[in-house]
């Protein structure tokens, strides 16, 4: 009998149910977004975010259980993200987790955000062979994760300042071409010369997974200063240029820890994963490692509760469950979640 967990994922500014059957299966997935309802602020408003997301979540639970073609009776345990992310959002999502564990007497599982994205990659491919290396790219986060088992996961590489996909969103914004910046960005480029403007790369010291945007940031607003005065700008070059210096230093970190690690294979997950230049760059670089790569389809990448039924699936298994006093935190990091104290109350 398949063990079908319901996945809530509230995070930041997607309202998201899904159902998954034995975590690979995907019987549903619905996603409310509300891209349209921040674009006019240029980013995510926290307090706009938690309330739409309070009118939102029992639609959006409605409708995966009703495409998946079953009702309450059927789910064995109900996984929802608890941290890290925006904490009025993320408290939306896990206090309606909390009322239909109590309401069914089924297992709460608690799920880090982060491991959440790795697990889209093994819901594409279930048979991922450990240990990997995962690159976690997104709006928030920029992070190169170890995966010695199900439970065995371990930040070897982060951001030092700003995340990779925030970097997007700040050149879009200096580019003129408004939010979501990622995908404005990429289809831009698609016209542009990667190679036309010289931008740094921030490698860091030799030793490090780390990585850092904030300098390629100002190096761009800086060129298009200089550029406009001397009215030569080309905005097609600029973003092309800037898309591969961050793809070029994601890609490189991301090899490099596999290598280093001894893994055998690389998933990229996140919401920048969607990317297209940054996914060719990374399975043309790591083929030539004798790496595996797994990247989920953009609809797996961007946030989503599939993933966190995913997750919880494995986590079921080893019965890996929360009490109900468990509470959000905006800043969990991903070793935290796997410690029975990292349940606040």
């Amino acid at each position: 009998m398949s063990v079908l967990v319901l996945g809530i994922e509230t995070s930041c500014d997607e309202t998201a149910a899904a159902v998954v059957a034995d975590g690979r299966t995907v019987l549903s997935n619905v996603v409310a977004s509300q891209e349209e309802i921040h674009r006019r602020f240029g980013g995510v408003v926290p307090e706009v975010a938690s309330r739409q997301h309070l009118e939102a979540l029992n639609l959006a639970i409605a409708s995966a259980l009703a495409e998946a073609g079953v009702g309450f009776a059927d789910l064995r345990a109900v996984a929802v993200t608890h941290g890290p992310g925006l904490l009025g959002s993320l408290l939306v999502g896990l206090m309606a987790a909390k009322s239909l564990c109590l309401a069914l007497e089924i297992p709460l599982i608690t799920v880090n955000h982060i491991e959440a994205h790795i697990y889209a990659g093994l819901l594409v491919e279930p048979d991922v062979p450990f240990p990997f290396v995962a690159l976690v790219v997104s709006g928030g986060h920029t992070d190169i994760v170890y995966a010695a088992g199900h439970s065995e996961l371990r930040l070897i590489g982060q951001t030092r300042d700003d995340a990779a996909g925030e970097a997007f969103d700040k050149v879009a914004r200096v580019l003129g071409l408004g939010y979501p910046g990622g995908p404005a960005i990429e289809r831009l480029a698609r016209e542009g010369n990667p190679e036309a403007v010289p931008l740094p790369r921030a490698f860091l010291e030799e030793d490090t997974f780390d990585t850092s945007f904030s300098g390629l940031k100002t190096a761009v607003v800086n060129y298009l200063y200089r550029a406009r005065r001397e009215g030569r700008v080309n905005l097609a070059d600029v973003a092309a240029s800037f898309q591969a210096a961050v793809a070029e230093v994601l890609v490189a970190k991301a090899v490099a820890a596999a290598d280093a690690h001894g893994a055998r294979a690389l998933v990229l997950a996140g919401g920048v994963a969607a990317n297209g230049y940054l996914r060719e760059s990374l399975l043309k670089r790591a083929r030539k490692h004798g790496l595996r790569v797994v990247i989920p389809p953009p609809v797996l990448c961007t946030d989503n509760a599939a993933m966190v039924a995913a997750a919880g699936y494995y986590r079921f298994l080893r019965g890996d469950f929360a009490p109900l006093t468990a509470n959000a935190v905006a800043g969990l990091s991903l070793e935290e979640s796997f410690l029975k104290q990292s349940f606040k109350e």
